[in-house]
């Protein structure tokens, strides 16, 4: 790159526009997808476009950006769109013109299914406010009582030629979340939970077949932990559902595809696990109407696309590509494909292709990005402590090579654990690596034990263990680092978001080797979420007890940051969302309140309106610059070299 390039600035990644929900045509010859901005506006905005599957012609903006138009599905003839604005469900030709609002339900859609028939639309809504529930709330006397009110979300149908919708009844009060028609116009599998909270209902997800016909309702009994991804398929004339859930028995994991023959009548019998034993995680699965499901796979710091082998009831390798691949979208035949795919230097755009061949970039929302002085990015792979295989990787200076070091190093821990860093250009707003590295740092990013891509043993090994073999492992990268001369031991940072905050908390209660930290959304007590967090008991797993176990001590106690806040020396920056129900703020609050405590030095911001995550555009840009300058200050200015050519 020249010298001319632009620098990377934090208003050139919150303003950038990201594309999203890849959606091809059933055949196979469009492909539509959103695009947003990367920081949330108010109000949230974002626009449909539509692109030949083949690249032929460029891509066509269908909707304005007047609201935030997302999730787009296509219809059977592959003519129109339905898609999702301001809660109602409206379509759209796929060349354009008005969009037409279908729905006026006053407690909005949440999603939507088109049949194959082209006259139905499957959607789930909860019921519309009664008057006794208007009244309720202009005098606040709205009490919230556990079990009461409760906002299920109901499957209906939506009959396109006269508007109304039909609840199916024999759901009963429970929460659907998924629904995927069986590819002949037929029945309608559904995934639905006791409650819509997460806990408990991801631990009581059953699987249902519904006739969209009648209404009627066939229950098959319990599904797998966090079931989704329905795809149907069929082999010597009997119809299959599978899906995608944590592998049993616990919740700590890698995903694997799951199958049942629909019976007749009655539960089904076996799940069936289709990935048993695979090196590699499956990530999504789809259904082909005309042939077997495809799924993705993280494969290491890549991903591939397997298919269904129905012979053999296992999934067979049909491509692998470079990078972080998500998003997959299958036509009518299952020999098209979409995906949103990102690599080394390039951020995630929306290519189309054979699911073996040639794939063609169809969307370019970020040009602007293209010539930025990226660091150089470097494939690592390494051995933990025990001889276990680790990967990774290293960013370096724009500009630098090793022998340029040593270098100030951050290292920055992925989220989860089952979450991994994949081989691609990591420009976000926070713990962002390149953003870390075009300011002069190196950066490592590592893949311990607990991380997806290498099978579900290496995902579960952290269950019950959370900080203790996921940290060495994250430790030999380190010490691997220094003693090439990569990194500079005395200037060492870390930091990280949900678990990569929480192993930032845990790392500087073990050490005091690091002159600074970021614990982003970070949990500084494992009993206290699981009593508060929106996954509930699902956290206990990771620490393999909680607090109503008797008293204590407890395993979690032994694995919780706060319980070695005495012994913290590093300077801290916390930030965390004031509404997050996965990390509570709380979480945040006792981190903070012991390092005062301590007199450790810390930082401590609250964004309001903010979840898990940070969404609005100002609280990016905080979080960006606020991080920049933190690493900064504590592990010193890093030092100008000379720039070569990549």
């Amino acid at each position: 790159m020249s010298d001319s390039a632009p620098t990377l600035t934090a208003e050139l990644v919150v303003d950038s526009a990201v594309p999203r929900y890849p959606a091809i045509s059933p055949d196979g010859r469009w492909v539509a997808f959103a695009v947003a901005a990367f920081g949330v506006t108010e109000p949230p905005l974002s626009a449909l476009w539509v692109a030949a599957a083949d690249g032929s012609s460029p891509p066509r903006k269908l909707t304005a950006a007047a609201a935030r138009d997302c999730v787009p599905r296509w219809a059977p003839d592959s003519a129109s769109l339905f898609f999702g604005a301001g809660q109602q469900l409206h379509r759209i030709g796929r060349d354009g013109g008005p969009a037409r609002a279908l729905t006026t339900w006053r407690a909005g859609i949440s999603d939507q299914w088109p049949l194959a028939d082209g006259q139905v639309v499957a959607v789930v809504a909860v019921d519309e406010p009664t008057e006794e529930d208007g009244r309720r709330q202009a005098e606040r006397d709205d009490a919230m009582v556990w079990g009461e009110r409760v906002p299920y979300g109901r499957l209906r149908l939506l009959d396109l030629g006269t508007g109304a919708l039909r609840v199916v009844d024999g759901l009963g009060d429970r929460h659907v979340v998924e629904v995927a028609e069986r590819p002949d116009g037929g029945a309608l599998a559904v995934i639905s939970w006791a409650c819509p909270d997460t806990y408990p209902g991801a631990r009581t997800a059953e699987l249902h077949v519904v006739d969209p016909e009648t209404g009627a309702v066939h229950d098959l009994g319990r599904i797998e932990l966090e079931a989704r991804s329905l795809a149907w398929w069929s082999v010597d004339g009997r119809w299959h559902v599978a899906y995608l859930a944590v592998t049993p028995p616990g919740s700590v994991g890698g995903l694997a595809v799951f199958d049942l023959t629909v019976p007749a009548a009655g539960a089904a019998a076996e799940h069936r696990n289709l990935t048993a034993d695979m090196t590699v995680c499956p990530t999504h699965l789809v259904q082909a109407a005309d042939g077997v499901p495809l799924a993705l796979f993280a494969d290491g710091l890549d991903t591939a696309i397997y298919r269904l082998d129905p012979g053999v009831h296992r999934f067979q390798r049909v491509s692998t590509m470079d990078g972080n691949v998500n998003a997959l979208s299958v036509d009518h035949s299952g020999g098209v494909v979409a995906v949103l795919a990102a690599t080394s230097y390039e951020l995630g755009d929306v290519y189309a292709g054979s699911p073996g061949g040639r794939f063609v970039r169809l969307s370019d929302t970020r040009p602007e990005l293209r010539r930025i002085r990226w660091g150089t990015q470097e494939r690592l792979s390494y051995k933990a402590h025990d001889g276990l295989g680790l990967d990774g990787l290293l960013i370096l200076p724009p500009g630098r090579r090793r022998e340029d070091g040593p270098f100030p190093l951050i290292t920055l821990v992925h989220g989860g654990p089952n979450d991994r860093h994949a081989d691609e250009c990591l420009a976000g707003d926070h713990a962002s690596g390149q953003w870390l590295a075009t300011a002069g740092f190196a950066v490592f990013l590592p893949n311990p034990r607990g991380s997806t891509g290498h099978g579900h043993e290496f995902a579960a090994a952290v269950a019950g263990s959370v900080g203790l073999d996921e940290w060495t492992d994250i430790v030999s990268g380190i010490d691997l680092l220094i003693a090439d001369g990569v990194a500079d031991p005395d200037r060492l940072g870390i930091g990280g978001w949900s678990h990569g905050g929480f192993m930032a908390a845990w790392a500087v209660g073990q050490t005091n080797r690091f002159k600074a930290a970021l614990m982003g959304a970070g949990v500084s007590d494992w009993g206290m979420l699981t009593a508060t967090g929106h996954f509930g008991t699902l956290e206990a797993d990771l620490v393999g007890s909680c607090g109503w176990d008797g008293p204590g001590p407890h395993r979690h106690n032994q694995l919780s940051p706060i319980s070695f806040a005495a012994k913290i020396r590093t300077p801290v920056l916390i930030v965390h969302g004031q509404d997050d129900t996965n990390v509570p703020l709380g979480q945040a609050t006792y981190f903070h309140r012991a390092l005062c405590e301590f007199g450790v030095e810390h930082e401590f911001v609250v964004y309001p309106r903010e979840g898990h995550g940070v969404a609005e555009r100002n609280h990016q840009l905080d979080l960006m610059q606020r991080t920049r300058a933190w690493f900064t200050r504590w592990l010193g200015e890093p030092t100008a070299g000379p720039a070569r050519a990549r």
